[in-house]
């Protein structure tokens, strides 16, 4: 292959590297195109025959495969887990997970608590941990008031 050959792969690879960190996100075709370079016929084309499967089929496996982990792991709703994975509705979510492991989000948790395992981390950890980076509203974050042994002021003026 030659190195323009390879430097085109390595366009892909980030694409599919954006996939794979930001697949809770909405991503569309246009966007990753962008990434890889291409148009985006020729990235979802290019994409398939590198990866063997077209970008929205290899995101919606992500958050399938994400979901599937939440579901064993964690103490959340399957409703939470669907959001949380960055599909926004319940019943594309259940017809997809079901579709990809051939069981409803509800049976394969079923199915996985009665194998055993790890006890669930509580669903609010999870939330707080994956909503981290996020801010909680649109005001700009408040400094906490800082604790020294030191007066504000110097000579402790007030």
């Amino acid at each position: 292959m030659s190195a323009y050959g390879l430097g085109r792969l390595a366009h892909l690879r980030d694409a599919k590297d954006l996939i794979d960190r930001a697949f809770a996100e909405p991503l569309d075709l246009d966007a990753l195109a962008r990434v890889a370079g291409y148009s985006r016929f020729h990235f979802a084309r290019t994409f398939r025959e590198v990866f063997g499967r077209t970008p929205r089929a290899y995101l919606t496996w992500r958050r399938v495969e994400r979901a599937r982990d939440l579901l064993q792991s964690a103490n959340l709703t399957v409703t939470e887990v669907c959001f949380l994975v960055g599909f926004s509705s319940l019943g594309s979510f259940s017809a997809r997970f079901k579709q990809e492991v051939g069981l409803s989000p509800s049976a394969y948790r079923e199915r996985e608590v009665q194998r055993g395992g790890a006890p669930p981390i509580p669903g609010c950890f999870v939330l707080m941990w994956s909503q981290s980076a996020v801010p909680q509203s649109g005001r700009s974050p408040q400094r906490a008031p800082s604790i020294s042994s030191e007066p504000a002021h110097p000579g402790g003026e007030t």
